[in-house]
């Protein structure tokens, strides 16, 4: 079936039709087409975070896969583009192990030489450029990169041309059993799966705008938010031209937010600890997040700025996780006055990294504690274990957005990232969208002063957890592993 003709019973225009044709084509000349040869995979230990939420990684081998547990097994697909999607795969990995299903981790941004790693690899450094060029230019992110990332993905139009790209990416599904399950945290494995002739494909969308890039027809797709279900459900504002015919209620679920099980299972007690914490009047502390792309530098530099002098008093303590851009942090305490004897690095060192979110949970910390790994699975995995320490959480509203901890939340990158913002605010788990550093400025000085806010959302956080609002994850596997 070319899925690109047709998406839910609406026909492509065919001129639209042939230009995502065309755009195969010239990725195919650039890239190759490797669709011809059988790639062979095999599970390895994943050395960063297997011991912590089981996972395996799928490499390339000389043999063809041989899965000891097929039948308690789930395959996640993913690429790196951001954190965002690595950050939900890990969702989707922990909550399967705790489910007592083995989790293997298929990264189509990890074979080298292959025309999927390939075609990914150019993508995600155009989306990682675009995102700090955003955040430098007000009239580039105005008039390109928020309406690329909010109505240009919208569009059916942009499904199409994914649906020819993705056609492209199916030789290293070779080995993997039609049936098997298989949850997508990104849409192009999802697309692939399904081209490749996966079965029991669900694809787990991201994020709280509906946009025709995630549709992946042929899987279940999981959505995090009531407003999203009823906005994929119609394909809202997909087609500004024509009435469009909706997708089968079979082709989607409203699961909730795709939360780590070790995340999920703390909750009342990690609230508990930051209730006991302004009780006893201790330190505020702060998590401070660097996203995959690396931008936002001049507002992370603004919000440390102004905690400097009640870190100094020793009424604030902050942890800062650069993910993998340590030549972030050059930039950014340059512009610091010295920090001196306030600050402390852990720099690629995963094991102390996790041993002081540990023994931060109950323990006394102060200054300034700065976070980077080059490894791409302690760079993201590095903010789960913080957060459980923290007090409050400073991230843009990307997926960070969806997790529970109380969270302040700074200027987007990207339109799509808003709605991320607006969910938080209305679940009462985190703050509106602070656009501005004296809007950033204001919430900080309030939630430092006083202790309304942070003892409102940990309410708020409990009562979710209540209502099941953070277990998408384990639905998102459920319906992987109940479709089998």
């Amino acid at each position: 079936m070319d899925r690109a003709k047709a998406i839910f019973g609406n026909e492509t225009n065919i001129r639209d039709y042939k230009k995502a044709c065309d755009k195969a084509r010239r990725l195919a000349n650039k890239y190759g087409d490797d669709r011809e040869i059988a790639y062979h995979l095999k599970a390895v230990e994943n050395s960063t975070i297997g011991g912590m939420i089981g996972v395996k990684n799928l490499v390339l081998s000389d043999t063809p896969l041989k899965l000891p547990d097929e039948e308690k097994s789930i395959i996640i697909g993913n690429i790196r583009m951001g954190f965002g999607h690595y950050r939900i795969s890990m969702a989707i990995a922990s909550a399967a192990i705790s489910m007592g299903i083995t989790p293997y981790w298929f990264d189509l941004n990890s074979f080298k030489g292959t025309t999927a790693t390939s075609i990914i690899s150019a993508q995600n450094d155009l989306y990682s450029l675009g995102s700090r060029i955003s955040q430098k230019s007000a009239l580039f992110n105005k008039f390109v990169w928020e309406p690329v990332n909010s109505e240009g993905f919208r569009k059916l139009t942009y499904n199409v041309s994914d649906q020819k790209m993705t056609e492209l990416m199916t030789a290293l599904y070779t080995d993997l059993p039609k049936d098997i399950p298989f949850a997508a945290t990104h849409v192009w494995p999802a697309q692939a799966a399904v081209h490749a002739g996966l079965t029991n494909v669900v694809n787990v969308v991201p994020d709280n705008w509906p946009m025709a890039l995630h549709l992946a027809e042929g899987s279940v797709h999981t959505v995090q938010t009531q407003s999203g279900y009823l906005g994929y459900k119609v394909l809202r504002g997909m087609d500004k031209k024509r009435l469009l015919e909706p997708m089968p209620d079979s082709d989607i679920e409203y699961t909730g937010h795709y939360i780590d099980h070790e995340l999920v299972t703390n909750i009342e007690a990690d609230c508990a600890r930051r209730l006991a914490r302004l009780d006893n009047k201790k330190a505020k502390r702060y998590l401070l997040t660097i996203g995959g792309a690396g931008a936002q530098q001049e507002i992370l530099v603004a919000v440390i700025r102004r905690l400097l002098p009640e870190i100094k008093r020793g009424r604030a303590v902050l942890f800062i996780n650069l993910g993998d851009h340590y030549d972030a942090w050059e930039i950014i305490r340059r512009r610091l006055p010295p920090l001196g004897e306030l600050m402390t690095e852990h720099i690629d060192r995963f094991d102390e990294t996790a041993a002081f979110a540990g023994s931060a949970l109950d323990g006394e910390v102060s200054g300034i504690h700065v976070f980077c790994h080059k490894d791409i699975f302690a760079a993201v995995y590095s903010t789960n274990l913080l957060m459980r320490a923290c007090d409050i959480l400073i991230t843009k509203p990307s997926e960070l957005a969806f997790y529970p901890v109380p969270k302040l939340m700074i200027k987007r990158v990207g339109g799509h990232e808003a709605w991320g913002a607006v969910r938080a605010a209305e679940l009462g788990d985190g703050t509106f969208e602070c656009e501005t550093p004296l809007e950033i400025a204001g919430m900080l000085r309030v939630i430092q002063r006083e202790d309304g806010i942070l003892r409102f959302m940990c309410d708020n956080i409990i009562k979710a957890k209540q209502q099941g609002i953070y277990d998408g994850a384990y639905r998102a596997v459920e319906l992987a592993m109940g479709r089998k």
